[in-house]
């Protein structure tokens, strides 16, 4: 078999990032070099052409590529099927969008991405020659980061743009992704249209994430983005925050910080600088790849190289979250769930980084799916404080001396990048609440305790409108005037929700607090 040689060759043998992900990519190493297969790259090649020469003017045409390229690969999905992908890449370029906008996409686009594809050895060579200088001693290169392993990944945005071209050309190899906790990262089920008539909101994805293809084929961006995954240590340490007992919570004495409701507006248009919440599946990403348009699935296709993390990041445990640092965004969008629509281009005016990184921050932390009445429940509670303070926490600020050889390290090294943290806040929501089933008015106070406990300093949060949060200012207002700090507010939230669990108050938390603090004064 034919392989497309690298200029220079990588030290395949010393590098562990690379054989943690090399079975992941649809790359093939050769010697010390990394390739494309000899028929994927001709494939390749002929499509870079354009489609006067390639003849790929059509769904159908660019989904029988595709599916040689898989079959030369042995990567297709376990399941799909070649019919379906077929069928559903040519519902889309051929039935949903005009032949005008088809016509651009195959005459400019897929000519490109093919080009782009072409030199993803070569790129991938260049990102880890210069993964060991990015932060000094530090690993950053591109591999597999699992659970309770905390570490940080940098890409370009152009090696990120390359990687998503593989998802759209549905090369990634899916054999042992689902045994290591990976979700699927091609775009076959994305394609995989039920009917003509139906997935509107599906259809709207894909077009936003036509269009950041059509952004950066028109001007590569030069920027970066991190990717960590952040670990709240279960083991005491003495030099570290570890995972916190409900002791730890209520002899806080830390106080609580400022707080900020918005009734309208959306997490990502905040104007500062702050973590901005995703709320995430476990499986970041969640269902961005196929059919959900909810808070998280819109975030990553308005913010497509949010999407690269699928490709290496497995699924998040209790004590971990996982920050994204220096996304772009390309577009804007209107409605939510099924009323989700792409509403055209978005120019991202976010000052970069010294690491020439986006100032956009976000911070992927999962709440309990349909937690029911074991939200009230100690263990619950703790639970969700804890995931959100592992998100939020900032660990270099709140370590103590120098810290010993351990996974956790890795982070805290990364996190002294950062000096100026403390000017950080959080921009939030109903995190754990709509679908997850989650009780608004105890979530709105678990994340103001998490973020307040991690020394941010305010939480700026959007109600989305929602009705149960009518009244939060007031609760806000009445909390600060009795100066309550972090103990004293998760005591009263333990209270409620032992009440509310046995069933001795039908009241929300809100009326029952405010009930309480009456009682006492």
């Amino acid at each position: 078999m034919f392989f497309r040689k690298l200029g220079k060759a990588i030290k395949m043998e010393k590098k562990e990032d690379h054989r943690s992900i090399l079975k992941y990519l649809p790359l093939v190493a050769q010697s010390s070099s990394l390739a494309w297969p000899g028929s994927i790259e001709q494939e390749l090649q002929t499509m870079s052409m354009g489609p006067d020469k390639s003849m790929v003017n059509s769904g159908e045409v660019l989904a029988s590529h595709i599916t040689n390229m898989r079959k030369s690969l042995s990567s297709n999905a376990g399941d799909g099927s070649p019919d379906l992908l077929l069928q559903g890449y040519a519902i889309f370029f051929d039935k949903k969008i005009s032949r005008e906008e088809s016509a651009k996409f195959f005459g400019e686009v897929v000519p490109t991405l093919c080009g782009l594809l072409l030199q993803l050895p070569s790129i991938l060579e260049t990102h880890y020659q210069n993964a060991d200088h990015v932060l000094d001693g530090v690993a950053t290169g591109l591999r597999l980061l699992a659970p309770q392993e905390a570490g940080i990944v940098f890409l370009s945005q152009e090696l990120i743009a390359a990687l998503l071209a593989c998802s759209f050309f549905c090369l990634f190899p899916e054999a042992d992704r689902r045994s290591k906790h990976l979700q699927s990262i091609n775009f076959d089920d994305l394609f995989s249209f039920p009917s003509l008539s139906y997935c509107t909101k599906r259809e709207n994805k894909i077009k936003c994430l036509l269009h950041y293809f059509e952004r950066i084929c028109q001007s590569m961006p030069t920027g970066f983005v991190s990717f960590e995954r952040k670990v709240l240590p279960r083991g005491r340490n003495p030099h570290f925050v570890s995972y916190p007992d409900a002791h730890y919570w209520a002899k806080s004495t830390t106080p609580l910080c400022s707080v900020e409701i918005h009734t309208a507006g959306a997490i990502e248009d905040q104007p500062g600088e702050a973590l901005e919440v995703d709320f995430a599946d476990e499986y970041i990403g969640g269902l961005t790849l196929s059919y959900d348009t909810l808070q998280e699935e819109i975030r990553f296709v308005i913010n497509p190289e949010l999407i690269a993390g699928m490709i290496f990041l497995p699924r998040m445990d209790a004590n971990e979250a996982i920050e994204i640092v220096g996304v772009e965004r390309f577009s804007r969008y209107t409605g939510y769930g099924p009323s989700f629509q792409y509403a055209g281009d978005y120019t991202d005016e976010k000052d970069s980084d010294a690491f020439k990184r986006r100032k956009t921050r976000v911070i992927a932390i999962d709440a309990l799916p349909n937690p029911g009445s074991t939200q009230y429940k100690p263990e619950g509670l703790l639970r969700e404080i804890n995931k959100a303070f592992s998100g939020y926490l900032h660990q270099c600020k709140h370590q103590a001396g120098p810290p010993p050889s351990s996974t956790v390290v890795e982070s805290s090294r990364r996190g002294c990048m950062d000096n100026h943290e403390e000017k950080i806040g959080v921009a939030t929501g109903n995190w754990g609440c709509g679908v997850f089933g989650g009780d608004p008015e105890v979530k709105i106070m678990l994340q103001w305790l998490a973020i307040s406990q991690s020394g941010r300093p305010f939480m700026s949060y959007y109600t989305f409108g929602l009705q149960a949060l009518q009244n939060v200012n007031q609760v806000i207002e009445r909390i600060s005037l009795q100066e309550m700090n972090v103990g004293e507010l998760w005591s009263k939230l333990v209270d409620y929700s032992a009440e509310r669990f046995n069933r001795r108050t039908r009241l929300g938390f809100f009326s029952w607090l405010t009930s309480s603090l009456s009682a006492t004064n």
